[in-house]
């Protein structure tokens, strides 16, 4: 067993690539001393899904939510099935995966009307966002400044992080969170490595986004939580540090974030 303690803040293991082997990561990861980790939601149907396996291994929390590429099938009654879905379980400790994304749909009108009332539903209750921004990180800035201006954003992370120092500091200011996923560990992702050097101590958090984006020495392969590890290694040298204060740093950032023992939330029953 690992003797140092990972938070592995956003990863998916409800696709069909795990559905043989759950047990299996589930011990592969408790060996790399991942204590807890997030399961993010990208659709309403997934959250029946994840409720199950949350309560089937301790480790796992999760959060609901509609992905920016699944926008067209945003309906106004969405926003109180969310609310729902949030309040009757408190393994659920976010909203998401919510965003935008320019980089694979046009559907900017769509994506917007997703992402505002899900965004005003964390803030009424009180929950972090898990953000997905590619190729949007002006227009999402917009939003949440307008929000911000209004009293209403909420906290939240932006997941995955592949954008500009300029851009990160933007988010910062409005007290995100920046997640770092095994993007930062390949060799050419110059301007990644850059933001993860100069993040401070207490505003980032790691994560694998399994089964995508495997880090080195992985690539190529199927991602899993037990890799974050791989992550965590990989920022300890960035930031010229050890894996010891990577782990601690990362999972107090977690911890704070989504508060994940919290046992009664805002507006629950």
């Amino acid at each position: 067993m690992s003797d140092i303690e990972l938070i592995d803040s956003h990863c998916h293991l409800i696709f069909e690539n795990f559905e043989r082997d759950l047990e299996d990561v589930v011990l592969r990861l408790r060996s790399k001393g991942v204590k807890k980790l997030v399961h993010a939601c990208c659709e309403l149907s997934e959250i029946p899904k994840l409720k199950k396996i949350a309560y089937e291994f301790d480790e796992i929390y999760y959060s609901v939510g509609l992905h920016p590429l699944e926008a067209e099938q945003w309906e106004s009654s969405f926003k109180s099935i969310l609310r729902k879905s949030a309040q009757e379980d408190k393994r659920v400790v976010a909203i998401g995966e919510l965003g935008l994304d320019f980089f694979k749909s046009t559907n900017k009108t769509q994506q917007i009307d997703a992402l505002i009332p899900q965004m005003e539903l964390a803030y009424e209750l009180e929950l972090p966002v898990i953000i997905h921004c590619r190729d949007a990180a002006n227009e999402m800035i917009k939003i949440c400044n307008n929000l911000s201006k209004r009293g209403k954003c909420p906290k939240g992370v932006l997941h995955c992080w592949t954008g500009t120092q300029k851009e990160m500091k933007q988010f910062l200011d409005l007290g995100f969170y920046i997640s770092f996923s095994g993007i930062v560990t390949f060799p050419k992702a110059y301007e990644i490595h850059e933001c993860a050097k100069i993040v401070p101590n207490d505003k980032y958090l790691i994560e694998t986004d399994s089964p995508f984006l495997a880090p080195v020495p992985h690539r190529g392969k199927r991602n899993e939580p037990a890799f974050v590890e791989n992550v965590a290694n990989f920022m300890a040298d960035l930031r010229s540090t050890e894996l010891f204060t990577i782990a601690k740093e990362s999972s107090k950032n977690a911890e704070d974030l989504f508060k994940f023992d919290l046992l009664s939330r805002p507006g629950s029953c």
